[in-house]
């Protein structure tokens, strides 16, 4: 069920929701979190069909939020949906006027009770997410530095201002990489003495990477840069030979480590829901991600 409110409040928004529910005949909640999704009027529709996507594994309440222009009288526009295509709920809201600047006095009756609050910026995100007025509400903020046009310098900014509770989607991206070469440097006998990174220029998962193998290594990584915009191979020497992993096309890799015959193995890319539902997975700071942007930083 759809309703469309114009000039709005808050109040009204939430009362709509409740008539929403009961009109589609699902009069009780059973959703498990709050997504905020920050976006702009070019990206709101794709942005907000994968947090529908997302909901069918975290059936949750999904505000959207395009702020408008800051000039004018202050007003909402909202849309409320309940049970379309999602196992949640969703509201669209667009603000504008002086609301643009306090977007938080919108949001937060909207809010589930006594749920975690997670905000995703699907494009550009504010240099310090914890302090931004929507990112203060949230117990997750997520960014996405791939899908700015600065991608290495939106994550060092990010970065810089961390607190728990931060994640950028290049980290969730890294996921199958980081768990081959774990189980790579498993089964390899050496030590690791160098390696090697090889991807497209200002690829911020490939930042990464090379700053997460330094710190829990210790020894000198290489970013090299190659002709395709993903990783495109990593590379270990150890006194026993290399580890390797090399894409080979765009769903799986060679990987290949000393004493082993090399194999195939999947390493295709993950959608945005799919990568958005593994972070909404565990809602505590990762300690792994704020080592890993320390390092970077410091080196």
């Amino acid at each position: 069920m759809q309703i469309n409110l114009d000039d709005t409040t808050s109040p009204e928004i939430a009362r709509a929701m409740v008539r929403a529910r009961v009109d589609s005949g699902s009069p009780a909640m059973d959703m498990v979190l709050t997504a905020l999704v920050v976006t702009d009027d070019e990206t709101v529709g794709d942005a907000l069909r994968t947090a529908a996507v997302l909901s069918r594994e975290h059936p949750s309440r999904v505000i959207g939020i395009v702020l408008g222009d800051g000039r004018g009288h202050p007003r909402v526009d909202a849309t409320v949906r309940v049970g379309e295509n999602a196992a949640g709920e969703s509201i669209l809201l667009r603000l504008s006027g002086p609301l643009t600047r306090h977007a938080e006095s919108v949001v937060l009756p909207l809010l589930l009770p006594d749920s975690p609050v997670v905000v995703w910026w699907p494009g550009k995100p504010p240099a310090a997410p914890s302090q931004d007025p929507i990112g203060r509400l949230a117990q997750r903020r997520l960014t996405d530095a791939e899908a700015t046009d600065s991608p290495v310098r939106t994550l060092k900014s990010t970065a810089r201002n961390y607190a728990p509770g931060d994640t950028d989607l290049s980290w969730t991206r890294l996921t199958p990489w980081r768990a081959l070469l774990a189980a790579a440097l498993d089964q390899a006998t050496g030590t690791v003495e160098r390696g090697v990174v090889e991807a497209g220029s200002g690829n911020p998962a490939a930042t990464l990477l090379t700053a997460w193998l330094q710190s829990r290594l210790g020894v000198p990584i290489t970013q090299r840069r190659s002709d395709t915009e993903q990783i495109s191979r990593v590379v270990l020497e150890t006194a026993t030979g290399d580890v390797t992993i090399e894409r080979i096309d765009a769903e799986s890799c060679l990987f290949s480590i000393p004493g082993s015959a090399p194999r195939h193995v999947p390493l295709g890319a993950r959608s945005l829901a799919e990568l958005l539902a593994e972070d909404l997975r565990r809602l505590d700071a990762d300690d792994v991600y704020h080592e890993t942007i320390t390092h970077l930083l410091e080196s």
